[in-house]
């Protein structure tokens, strides 16, 4: 087995690191945890959830942690020497993670011959995303649909029981595993950097992502609730083959500069190790009923859903104005050849199954029937008295009629890919 063959090579690696940790390199193996490091607070979480205070103590530089994880991925050579390491992965490509038992002797003794378990989430680094998460990860699954952000290559794994998948959470999976045991998770990463970014003039740059392992053991009533460690760090994801080449303009970049602006610069490490930071939040939008297991199709988003009644039904039509103006020209000739027999054709309408009775809402079942990002729908409209257009909000969606009917019409914003929607 692969990981049978590289753990010398990580044997080597974790010490060279520790002995770096002391000598105050903040980078791949010897990623300083004091306060020249980065705040995790800042980085991590939905801010709506997390507390905004670290919960890691200040004193935690020489603190010997009960796990470490190491991400069988080299780090990017072009982080500035005090930055958190970056490493690049490739879409849908299997990447080991070896989960290590470092406790000192007789630390955690409950744990001894019992199994813990961890949950993996690929989250978004940027401040500016995690206000946004949930709405950017269901239009990530309506663009994408049967598809999930993150998945665990179970042939390729070693040591991990009872591997679940929440399909309504596409970006955690969890498992037990026996820390007295070798083991090793391979994950994949589906989603791409640049799917969350703005298209700009002259390309895209994609954003980053986080990849945080939260390991939990079992209280008295037998549930894994009480935590332990938590540990991540941060990634983009690429085109398959992109991370490499990616790796390779770093390394060219890095050999041009002159010896002492390298010294500003971390070197690359074969392989990335988890920094400690503050556990993840439980996420209250969520379903938190038992998790179905993995299965080969990925399907079953819908499972739970369409089991509460709507409160209210609405019927849209996708048809454009020019399609429209088509048909009308093909009914005017088809009434003149057929001497006015005609029915002349009909619009397909769908229905729209409304809960909350938002705005939101709406705005989300609206992209979801366009096959586009919530995001790109930058305001709903109703065409009001003489033409106007009136801002919907949530008191008006609270009064609409039951079964009410509406054509769409689409407008483009002023920002790029971004329009406006006019339900007429």
């Amino acid at each position: 087995m692969a990981w049978a063959l590289k753990l010398p090579l990580a044997d080597e690696v974790i010490e060279s690191g520790l002995v770096q940790d002391f000598d105050a390199s903040l980078s791949g193996i010897g990623q300083e945890l004091g306060a020249g490091a980065y705040s995790m607070s800042d980085v991590l979480a939905l801010p709506i959830f997390k507390q905004e205070e670290s919960s890691l103590p200040p004193d935690n530089e020489n603190k010997i942690l009960p796990f470490q994880y190491v991400l069988c991925a080299a780090t990017s050579p072009a982080v500035k020497l005090h930055d958190e390491t970056l490493t690049y992965l490739n879409q849908g490509q299997s990447y080991e993670i070896r989960m290590l038992d470092n406790r000192k002797l007789g630390e955690l003794p409950e744990i001894n011959g019992k199994l813990v378990k961890s949950i993996f989430r690929v989250v978004f680094h940027d401040r500016r995303l995690q206000y946004t998460e949930h709405q950017q990860l269901e239009g990530w699954r309506w663009n994408r649909p049967g598809d999930r952000i993150l998945d665990i290559d179970i042939p390729m794994s070693v040591g991990i029981i009872d591997p679940r998948a929440n399909p309504t959470q596409l970006n955690t999976v969890e498992f037990l595993w026996d820390p007295a045991k070798r083991t090793s998770v391979f994950i994949q990463v589906h989603c791409i950097s640049t799917e969350f970014t703005m298209r700009k003039h002259g390309g895209e740059k994609g954003v980053p992502f986080r990849v945080q392992i939260d390991t939990f053991k079992e209280n008295e009533n037998g549930e894994y609730t009480e935590h332990l460690h938590s540990a991540s760090c941060q990634i983009k994801v690429f085109k398959p083959k992109g991370a490499d080449r990616k790796q390779k303009t770093d390394r060219e970049k890095m050999e041009k500069r002159t010896p002492h602006e390298k010294e500003k610069y971390q070197p690359s490490y074969e392989t990335t190790i988890l920094t400690e930071c503050s556990p993840w939040p439980e996420i209250t939008y969520v379903n938190n009923s038992p998790s179905p297991g993995f299965n080969s199709s990925h399907s079953s988003f819908s499972l739970g859903e369409g089991m509460v009644r709507p409160r209210l039904t609405i019927y849209v039509c996708q048809e454009s104005l020019q399609l429209r103006e088509q048909q009308q020209q093909q009914q005017q000739q088809q009434q003149k050849q057929e001497d006015g027999d005609s029915n002349g054709t009909f619009f397909v309408y769908h229905a729209i199954y409304l809960e909350e009775l938002t705005a939101v809402e709406l705005t989300e079942k609206i992209a979801q029937l366009f096959s586009i990002s919530p995001c790109q729908i930058s305001q709903i409209y109703k065409q009001g008295p003489t033409g106007i257009h009136v801002l919907i909000s949530d008191e008006m969606i609270q009064n609409f009629q039951e079964e009410a009917c509406f054509i769409l019409d689409t407008m483009k914003a002023e920002t790029n890919d971004s329009y406006h929607i006019i339900l007429k």
